[in-house]
């Protein structure tokens, strides 16, 4: 069944498809359960958020897509820790899917899509605390469906302790649901946060993961067959059948698993004293998220290829950003141990 965009209907899922005996169909109410637990995310990020910076508050503008759908936008600007930052929630659907979803899911085409997730960016003041990332989302067209998102650290001057908590906190929630999710998403978040043009990690990573419907096969399903995510995933093995509802638990205990891996950084950093040459380093180093995010990151792309509103795509975005050309960090300094030691991937849940 096909709805009409311009009554901007949410449709539900569509069992009455018969899929692949290996692809099995989500519930009926996936999208549902999923757009409930979505906002749901985003409703207790914002709410910590908001109770840890202490005078910032989230701004929300809700918004519909033409096409169908919309979403929830929640911005913090000028807080006292966070110089700005953005929470949001959409769920979006249509007739017309995207070219970058039938590049890779050609047996998709002809169905109505639907997608949803929580994404966020957090672009603290203090240069001490790091830039953070999060997006945890869903995509169901017909037959074919699939969770994806992850979360990675940007910092810009950070101690091996904090790092290793952040990495150890992502770990145990991983192995909670299988032992083969955090050695495989940690490689693929290393892989996929990597600023190609300048051979350079975007910051210390963390983890990501797409595609993952269940199937029985390799984790990694990326595009760089010949990388280390994809070599490892092939010696680890071919991942067990999972069902949907054990997928969905991951992405959502994942989502949650984003406030004790990184308030305790916030907190441990939000009164250290810096100057002028830290806020220079950290306006320098914000330049490569915004590289990042304009060339390479997939959820800017699918946005502005499904007509998303383009202010909540892009409040990813820093505030304030600079350039310098050349610029390289005087060796032995606290600048260039960003790039000496935490600009390399390492096993940090296990130091």
């Amino acid at each position: 069944m096909t709805l009409s965009p311009a009554k901007a209907v949410r449709p539900t899922s569509s069992p009455e498809v018969a899929p692949p005996k290996a692809h099995p169909l989500p519930p009926s109410d996936s999208r549902e359960r999923v757009s409930s637990a979505f906002k749901g995310l985003q409703d207790r990020i914002c709410q910590k958020l908001e109770a840890v910076d202490g005078g910032g508050k989230f701004q929300q503008d809700a918004w519909k897509r033409p096409e169908g759908g919309g979403g929830r936008s929640r911005v913090m600007k000028e807080g006292n820790i966070l110089e700005q930052g953005g929470v949001g929630f959409s769920e979006v659907w249509g007739d017309k899917l995207p070219p970058s979803i039938l590049v890779k899911r050609p047996e998709a085409e002809g169905h109505q899509f639907y997608a949803t997730g929580t994404s966020m960016v957090l672009h603290p003041r203090n240069p001490y605390i790091p830039t953070v990332h999060l997006n945890y989302r869903y995509f169901e067209a017909g037959p074919v469906w699939w969770f994806g998102g992850g979360i990675d650290l940007t910092p810009y001057y950070i101690t091996e302790a904090d790092v290793t908590h952040f990495h150890k906190t992502l770990k145990e929630t991983c192995d909670r649901h299988n032992s083969q999710y955090y050695p495989n998403f940690k490689r693929w978040c290393d892989e996929y946060f990597y600023l190609k043009h300048r051979d350079e990690p975007r910051g210390v990573g963390g983890i990501f993961f797409d595609y993952q419907n269940g199937q029985r096969g390799e984790l990694y399903r990326g595009h760089n067959q010949d990388g280390p995510a994809a070599l490892y995933s092939k010696e680890a093995g071919t991942a067990p059948k999972r069902s949907w509802e054990e997928i969905f638990q991951f992405a959502i205990d994942c989502g949650d698993a984003f406030l004790p891996s990184y308030i305790p950084i916030v907190e441990k950093y939000a009164d250290k004293p810096y100057g002028q040459r830290e806020r220079d380093f950290q306006l320098y180093r914000r330049g490569r998220y915004v590289e990042f995010n304009l060339v390479f990151d997939r959820g800017t792309l699918f946005g502005l290829q499904t007509n998303g509103r383009t202010e909540s795509i892009l409040m990813s975005l820093p505030p304030m950003v600079r350039w310098e050309y050349s610029y390289a960090p005087e060796p032995g300094t606290p600048e260039a141990k960003l790039y000496d030691v935490f600009l390399k991937p390492q096993d940090w849940a296990n130091k």
